[in-house]
């Protein structure tokens, strides 16, 4: 090791920034680094056919971004957008993604000793989009991989408009 560095930087484990949201009465986080900004809800372009939780497009700025409602996504009893519904635009690389929340609550760095594996549920449930569940105090959040959750729908190659 260096004279000139810092030992107890060496040694500390990184945290992992997420933003922390809720569904509903349970809490939930991703990683803050595809949060491109928060948004209130508004004006919808409702697209037919589309899957329940595909709420439609906005336009944001010029680009055209769909939204999808993770409240229908994760089974949740009619949604109502209030003053605190929330819609998180992501960064996905590829794709710029509106999802719709019930609240953004904050920002928390989790530290790896809070992170423990999410544990196997049988019956054919689909647990493969959680990455963790962290333990805050006496909170616990899911941590969401939210490529994997909203994997069939960012599969799609967008479409081109012809020239």
């Amino acid at each position: 090791m260096n004279r000139t560095e810092d030992p107890s930087s060496a040694a500390a484990p990184a945290a992992r920034p997420t933003l922390v949201f809720g569904l509903g009465r349970e809490e939930y986080a991703i990683d803050i680094g595809l949060v491109q900004e928060l948004r209130g809800h508004d004006n919808v372009t409702r697209l037919a056919n589309a899957p329940d939780y595909v709420k439609g497009f906005i336009n944001l700025r010029g680009v055209i971004v769909p939204l999808l409602d993770l409240r229908i996504k994760f089974g949740l009893a009619a949604p109502a957008c209030d003053a605190t519904t929330v819609v998180v635009i992501l960064d996905l690389g590829l794709r710029t993604v509106g999802v719709v929340v019930d609240r953004v609550t904050e920002v928390v760095d989790l530290m790896p000793n809070q992170l423990r594996p999410a544990p196997a549920i049988g019956g054919g449930i689909d647990t493969g989009h959680v990455l963790a569940i962290a333990t805050l105090d006496e909170r616990m959040l899911i941590l969401v991989d939210i490529g994997r959750l909203l994997g069939g729908f960012l599969d799609a190659a967008p479409e081109r408009l012809a020239a």
